[in-house]
């Protein structure tokens, strides 16, 4: 199937072809991105449908990309395809998906990218659950990089993410939140 085939299967008004279109898309590869994420950020709430195929379309071909068998340039192909759909040019509802794609199959290559994400309020979780889910050196670097520079209120969250990733941090200046009492011992 060509990208123009997968963008014209998803636009259609007929859900068992939408959704035949998406199961399908994985060998589309990394030239199915953009379009498809263009026709995810095009439609309204009447088209919701089209959107959410679209969306699904573009993990059906991250997932594709890896698989098993795949190549390491279907791979990066894939993550260069999602890079610039990081971008504050693209509605948060697009980036939170790729957020959580990249962190799927992105690496060191990703964060960055990422990193750069957490100065967004409404995006700041989702990148924060990407870099924990990226192994290596370098998205540690960026948590305890993003410990000192995101607003009090997300600090724990940040903290936890180190503490999941293996860091010991300081339990009166970083408290963990899941050790902290909500209730009384009496259940009051």
């Amino acid at each position: 199937m060509s990208v123009k085939e997968l963008i014209a299967e998803i636009k259609s008004n007929d859900a068992k072809q939408r959704s035949d279109a998406w199961y399908a898309a994985g060998p589309v590869g990394a030239d199915g991105i953009a379009p498809l994420a263009a026709v995810m950020a095009e439609m309204d709430a009447v088209e919701i449908e089209v959107a959410r195929a679209a969306k699904n379309a573009m993990w059906t071909i991250v997932r594709y990309a890896s698989r098993p068998a795949a190549t390491a340039e279907e791979i990066r192909g894939v993550i260069e395809a999602l890079h610039p759909l990081l971008g504050d040019d693209k509605p948060d509802f697009v980036r939170t998906e790729v957020l959580w794609m990249v962190s799927e199959i992105g690496g060191d290559e990703s964060v960055e990218l990422i990193a750069k994400v957490m100065g967004n309020p409404s995006l700041i979780e989702d990148a924060r659950c990407a870099l924990e889910r990226i192994p290596g050196d370098k998205s540690l670097g960026a948590l305890k990089a993003a410990l000192q520079k995101v607003p009090k209120e997300f600090q724990s969250n940040v903290a936890q993410s180190l503490r999941f990733r293996g860091v010991k941090l300081d339990e009166n200046r970083y408290p963990c939140k899941k050790l902290t009492p909500t209730l009384s011992s009496t259940g009051r």
